[in-house]
């Protein structure tokens, strides 16, 4: 570690929130608007979004798991989906902004991010949904006092895997990226990391993400973010 780490930017799905019991009615809701009845799009849909329908379970680094809403509904639309891209993208943007409401934590956040800024930190979030979804989320559970940054695929710092989040982030509290760590549950997450120089590319096993997954990118795996404090103090 080239300095020590002072800034903590957190992905949300999968890493504040449990992805497959947070997420998985979610995804069924927007493959059912998407395929407007046609029970075969359906299905090529699930396929296509990396999701099994029986079990509900979405596979790491799927569409579904890491893609941001335009993405989604742009691979949705190219496989049959009898919609316009902005129509599809307004829908699913309501879809997931509601969502927020059913939301499950992975552990009591609002006590773990006082304990980390009472510690110093400087944090953010950074998602693929979009930053109204992540406000909402963060006014559910009684983040933003907590937090100094929020960027979502529509916040105009780009997407992942690009560096464009942890920059703004960096800017927006005065550190280094090589200052920073990004916490995921995804590839996207990781590589968005490596790619924009931050210190510490840390993967949590809470989303959809594996070790074995995470483990070419990851600096560590940490089974939540619960765990999160012990280790930054154990590698300070």
């Amino acid at each position: 570690m080239t300095q020590p780490i002072k800034g903590l930017l957190f992905d949300k799905d999968g890493t504040l929130i449990d992805y497959h019991l947070s997420w998985g009615p979610i995804n069924h809701a927007a493959i059912r608007i998407a395929s407007a009845g046609d029970a075969a799009l359906g299905e090529r849909l699930y396929a296509i979004g990396g999701m099994d329908r029986q079990s509900g379970v979405t596979a790491a680094d799927s569409l579904l798991a890491a893609g941001h809403t335009r993405e989604i509904a742009a691979a949705f639309i190219a496989a049959g989906s009898p919609f316009e891209i902005d129509e599809l993208v307004e829908t699913f943007d309501a879809l997931f902004t509601a969502s927020a409401a059913s939301a499950v934590p992975v552990t009591d956040l609002e006590t773990v991010f006082a304990g980390l800024r009472q510690r110093g930190y400087r944090l953010g979030i950074a998602s693929s949904d979009s930053e109204a979804a992540i406000r909402r989320l963060v006014d559910r559970f009684d983040l933003g006092g907590h937090l100094d940054f929020i960027a979502g695929y529509d916040s105009g710092h780009g997407f992942k895997p690009g560096p464009g989040m942890v920059h703004g982030f960096a800017a927006a509290v005065g550190l280094d990226p090589s200052a920073i760590a990004v916490i995921g549950d995804n590839l996207h997450d990781m590589l968005m990391g490596r790619s924009a120089g931050a210190g510490r590319c840390v993967g949590v096993l809470s989303g959809t993400g594996t070790r074995t997954t995470l483990a070419g990118l990851a600096d560590i795996c940490l089974a939540d973010i619960g765990e999160l404090a012990a280790w930054l103090e154990a590698t300070a």
